[in-house]
């Protein structure tokens, strides 16, 4: 497993329970599983996480599985039978942290709730993950990642102002919210460490996306501002842009700190606008931003982008290609990280992601790819002290698979 073997890790020896399937909460406890926690996913036993099918297939799977369920033990048990919410029952009271993403109330309609699973295990942390959260007036609407970036704030300033409001390139929704349910299951085992006590940690999609949207609300109040689409420029931070390339490809340049644009002026030979005082701070700079940007892509428009990248690096302004996947695939830097990594699959290897973040001593790892479905479910009813004969008559009823 190499530098990060799992018994070396931060996680070593906490037990996840991860219900629910797609992104938010798989992703969440993906990242759990990179640092050593051991995670359970339930998966319907029919066909499993409908992820598995989900965008580009390589022998019936989608390589999107072996990103987002690497390193988990797959159980397939059918939630809707009571054979099935038993073994939950039994999986959850040793577990110390259950991951679900469910519409609320869903987990509660199979006796599944927390105020049921507390009960067997006092100090388990529940992660909540839904569209709208566990109350309230929307709490049982049901809501993807793209909803919460909707209702968020999100969807209305993504694009440019001629067109409909647009999306990001991927499931920016779900992943933020991951994100906090990590943040929130840590949180909790903390603080277990000195009540003895788990609590429900409860996070929306839409409060993940509204969380980040930085000075958009009391931009709002104090000025009556409704922040619009206004495409590769943020309004207000100056200069900082996507610039056409001679070439006709863009280049992003970011010189909006005040001894950057000195930097990045100087470097573009005008000095005028290094010396012009009203362009100082940002504050001038933004009351003539689009004139600015004009001034810097009269330069950019001449050059190629392997010269802009030279001027600006040697002015130590930061710039960058837009990357591609491709340039990503082959970048130096991105393999220098380990970001990059190779896993084995039925057919050979599969690059994929690397694990972020890098901790120094005891760093997370990759452990392969996500597993078939039910592969682990007979080892995991075995840990619990289920016999081969209670298994079989598991099987027999459909409950698991």
């Amino acid at each position: 497993m190499g530098v990060g073997a799992r018994g070396t890790r931060p996680l070593a020896g906490l037990r996840v329970l991860e219900l629910g399937a797609l992104i938010a909460g798989p992703f969440c406890a993906k990242i759990l599983a990179e640092f050593g926690a051991d995670v359970v996913k339930v998966e319907p036993p029919r066909d499993g996480d409908p992820l598995r099918k989900w965008r580009h297939l390589q022998d019936g799977t989608s390589v999107w599985w072996h990103v987002q369920s690497r390193g988990k033990r797959s159980v397939a048990l059918d939630l809707r039978k009571p054979e099935g919410q038993a073994i939950v029952r039994d999986l959850a009271a040793r577990a110390d942290i259950l991951v679900e993403n469910f519409r609320p109330g869903t987990l509660e309609g199979w006796g599944l709730g927390y105020d049921v699973l507390s009960a067997l295990n006092p100090g388990l942390v529940m992660v909540r993950i839904s569209g709208y959260g566990q109350d309230g007036p929307y709490s049982k609407r049901p809501g993807f990642g793209v909803i919460g970036e909707a209702i968020g704030g999100l969807r209305y300033v993504t694009g440019t102002p001629d067109r409909p409001p647009s999306r990001t390139g991927i499931s920016i929704g779900d992943t933020l919210s991951a994100l906090y349910g990590v943040i929130g299951a840590l949180m909790a085992i903390e603080q277990r460490h000195r009540s003895g006590r788990g609590q429900v940690v409860d996070v929306a999609l839409y409060e993940s996306v509204f969380s980040v949207m930085e000075s958009l609300l009391p931009e709002y109040d104090a000025f009556g501002v409704v922040r619009e689409r206004t495409g590769s420029i943020l309004p207000g931070i100056a200069p900082t842009s996507a610039y056409r390339a001679s070439d006709g490809s863009f280049v992003l340049i970011a010189g909006n700190g005040d001894s950057i644009f000195q930097r990045l002026a100087r470097a573009i030979s005008r000095p005028d606008l290094a010396d012009d005082p009203s362009l100082a701070r940002n504050d001038g700079r933004a009351a003539r931003q689009a004139w600015l940007d004009e001034q810097i892509e009269a330069w950019t428009s001449t050059q190629t982008p392997d010269a802009i990248l030279a001027v600006m690096e040697a002015a130590e302004v930061p710039v960058s290609r837009i990357y591609t996947v491709a340039d990503i695939a082959r970048d130096p830097h991105y393999a220098a990280r380990g970001m990059i990594r190779e896993i084995r699959t039925g057919r050979g290897t599969l690059k994929v992601p690397g694990v972020v973040p890098k901790l120094s001593a005891t760093p997370g790892d990759v452990d392969g790819g996500g597993p078939a479905l039910g592969a682990h479910t007979d080892e995991v009813l075995a840990e619990l002290g289920y016999d081969t004969a209670r298994i079989a008559a598991l099987r027999a009823a459909g409950a698991i698979a």
